[in-house]
C-alpha cells in the first residue's frame, strides 16, 4: 500500500499592490518579487505499466495550471482594493497601464494566498488530490 506524499512546486513573478487605507509605507503603490508555494498531497500512481507510475502529479501540469490561472494574469500586474477610491480611477488607470486587477479585498499577501488558493482549488481537485499551499 502507497503512502500520502507531498510535492512542491514554487513559482515566482512580480507584482505591484497598494493596501488603502493602510498607516504605513504600503498604502503607496509599491512592488514585490512574490514566491508562490503549491503543495499537493496524495498518494503516488501505482500502475506499473503507466509512464506516471510513482508520480503524484505531472509538474508539467501543475506549472501549466498556475501559468493560465495565476501568472498570466497576475504576473507585472497592479492589484488594489476595489472598494478604494483607486476604482474610481480606473479609466485613468488603465489609460496608463495594462494590467490593473481590482480585488473584493485587500490585497495583502494574506488574502492573495487565499485568493490564489481559490482560484486553484477546482482545477487542481480535478486530480484527486488533497491539497494545499
Amino acid at each position: 500500500m502507497r503512502e500520502f506524499v507531498r510535492v512542491t512546486k514554487s513559482f515566482t513573478f512580480d507584482m505591484a499592490h497598494a493596501l488603502y487605507g493602510y498607516d504605513g509605507p504600503c498604502k503607496n503603490i509599491h512592488g514585490h518579487t512574490y514566491k508562490l508555494f503549491v503543495t499537493l498531497k496524495g498518494k503516488p500512481l501505482n500502475k506499473n505499466n503507466d509512464p506516471k507510475n510513482g508520480m503524484l502529479i505531472d509538474f508539467s501540469d501543475v506549472k501549466e495550471c498556475v501559468k493560465l490561472n495565476i501568472l498570466n494574469d497576475f504576473d507585472h500586474a497592479l492589484v488594489l482594493y476595489k472598494h478604494s477610491p483607486h476604482g474610481k480611477l480606473d479609466k485613468k488607470l488603465g489609460e496608463q497601464f495594462e494590467k490593473i486587477i481590482y480585488l473584493k479585498h485587500q490585497p495583502t499577501c494574506e488574502n492573495l494566498l487565499l485568493h490564489f488558493y481559490n482560484i486553484l482549488k477546482p482545477t487542481l481537485q480535478k486530480a484527486n488530490l488533497n491539497w494545499f499551499t
